[in-house]
């Protein structure tokens, strides 16, 4: 043992205690580092507060898709509660007209003219155009032609409405029903 060096004079107990794997290093490790079940419990608990969060924003999720569904099913519901509402003087009208018992053809007719101008007032306000489209051009889109006449003027053009079309916000609701002229045979 003469050839053992200073580092070599340790004691057995020494060596044992500062020796790899020995108890008073692992009681060391334990407080640099947690143990494998101390990870794996924290490891759990953020896996289980993510799940929380995930479900709590899936939950979110479905009531906004919900109200969504329900916000859209009131305006298809009372969407046209403006124009009821603005349709209703012009009822009042027409009942105040026919409730009167001895009218006569003037004031009749001056109370139907007053009950159109609301009408048209309720047509203004809800952007409902009419389409009248006397010597106009024939266009397809808004125009139905019921019979086709000859007519000296250029061809394809509109000479008598039958009936009204109309639009909404620039969309055909009605097509107006016309007459169309054509070329005379020659």
């Amino acid at each position: 043992m003469a050839d053992q060096g200073p580092d070599d004079t340790q004691t057995a107990a020494d060596k044992l205690a500062g020796a790899p794997g020995s108890d008073a290093d692992a009681g060391a490790k334990e407080e640099a580092a947690p143990s494998l079940e101390e990870q794996l419990r924290l490891a759990e608990q953020k896996a289980q507060e993510h799940l929380e969060s995930w479900l709590r924003a899936k939950a979110e999720t479905e009531n906004l898709r919900k109200r969504a569904q329900a916000d859209i099913a009131s305006a298809h519901k009372y969407g046209v509660e403006n124009l009821a509402e603005a349709l209703l003087p012009v009822r009042d009208s027409l009942e105040a007209a026919l409730a009167i018992e001895n009218s006569t053809l003037e004031s009749l007719k001056s109370g139907v003219e007053l009950t159109l101008k609301q009408l048209n007032a309720v047509f203004d306000k809800a952007s409902l155009k009419e389409i009248n489209p006397v010597n106009e051009r024939f266009d397809p889109h808004k125009h139905q032609a019921m019979t086709v006449v000859e007519h000296p003027g250029e061809p394809n053009q509109v000479v008598a409405v039958m009936q009204k079309g109309y639009l909404l916000h620039e969309r055909v609701i009605r097509p107006a029903l016309v007459t169309v002229s054509k070329p005379k045979d020659a």
